[in-house]
C-alpha cells in the first residue's frame, strides 16, 4: 500500500467537506454547513501529522493542502456568512465576502513562501482560525437564537475585520514550541472573552465552548502582539 494514499485521503476529505459545506449553505441548511467546515478543520488537523508520522510528507501534499483550505476555509465560510447575513446588505454585502475569500488565498499564498523564514508563530491569523471563527459564531447564534440583523452595518465589518487579520502582520501562536512571549495581560484578556462568550451562549454551551476558543485565540493574539511590540520584544 501506498503510504502516501493516507495522508492525501485526510487532504482530500478537507476539500469534501468544504464542498459539503457550501452545497448545504445553497440548500440552506446553515447549521450543517457551519459543522462541516469544523469537519474539515479536524482533516485538515489530521493530514499533516499522518504524513509526519508516516513520513511521507511531499511538496504535492503542500500544495493539495493549501488549494483544500482556500475551499474550505476561505470560500466556504464566506458563502456562509453571505446566506447567514451578508445578503441583506446588497453590494456591501458582496464586497465583504468577496473580501474574505480574497484574504484566504493571499494568506495562503503569503505562508507558503514564508515557511523558510517565519518561526515561532503565524503571521496572520491562520486560515483555519478565520473560517472557523465565522462557523462557530454561526453555530452559536443560531442555536441560542439570536439575530444578527440587531448588529446592522456591525456584521459584514466584523466578517472583514476577520479577513483583514488573515493578511495582517499580527503575530498568533502556532503552539509548536518555542514562540514569542505569552503576557499574562493577553492570557487574562482572553480569558474574559471566553468566560463572556460561554455565559452568553449557556443555552448551546457546546458551540459556546468552540466559539470561545477561536475568539479568545484572535483575541489574545491581537492583544499579546501589541503588549510585545510596545515592550520592544519584536519589531512591528
Amino acid at each position: 500500500m501506498n503510504k502516501s494514499l493516507v495522508p492525501n485521503g485526510l487532504t482530500s476529505m478537507n476539500l469534501v467537506f468544504g464542498m459539503c459545506s457550501i452545497l448545504c449553505t445553497f440548500n440552506n441548511y446553515l447549521t450543517m454547513g457551519a459543522i462541516c467546515i469544523l469537519l474539515a478543520l479536524v482533516a485538515d488537523g489530521l493530514d499533516g501529522r499522518s504524513a509526519r508520522a508516516l513520513g511521507v510528507s511531499s511538496e504535492i501534499g503542500k500544495e493539495m493542502d493549501s488549494l483544500c483550505d482556500l475551499v474550505s476555509f476561505g470560500a466556504a465560510p464566506a458563502i456562509l456568512a453571505y446566506q447567514l447575513q451578508l445578503h441583506n446588505f446588497g453590494a456591501f454585502g458582496w464586497i465583504a465576502a468577496i473580501f474574505f475569500a480574497l484574504c484566504g488565498m493571499w494568506r495562503l499564498a503569503r505562508f507558503n513562501v514564508n515557511t523558510t523564514v517565519v518561526h515561532g508563530y503565524f503571521m496572520g491569523l491562520a486560515i483555519p482560525a478565520g473560517g472557523c471563527l465565522i462557523a462557530t459564531s454561526a453555530l452559536l447564534t443560531q442555536s441560542i437564537g439570536f439575530d444578527l440583523a440587531q448588529l446592522s452595518y456591525g456584521y459584514p465589518v466584523i466578517v472583514m475585520i476577520v479577513a483583514y487579520l488573515m493578511v495582517s502582520t499580527v503575530h498568533f501562536p502556532d503552539f509548536k514550541g518555542d514562540g514569542e512571549k505569552m503576557n499574562l495581560i493577553a492570557k487574562a484578556i482572553a480569558g474574559v472573552v471566553f468566560a463572556v462568550i460561554i455565559a452568553v451562549g449557556i443555552d448551546a454551551v457546546i458551540y459556546a465552548i468552540l466559539f470561545g476558543i477561536f475568539a479568545a485565540y484572535a483575541v489574545f493574539g491581537i492583544v499579546n502582539y501589541g503588549i510585545n511590540v510596545a515592550s520592544g520584544n519584536l519589531e512591528k
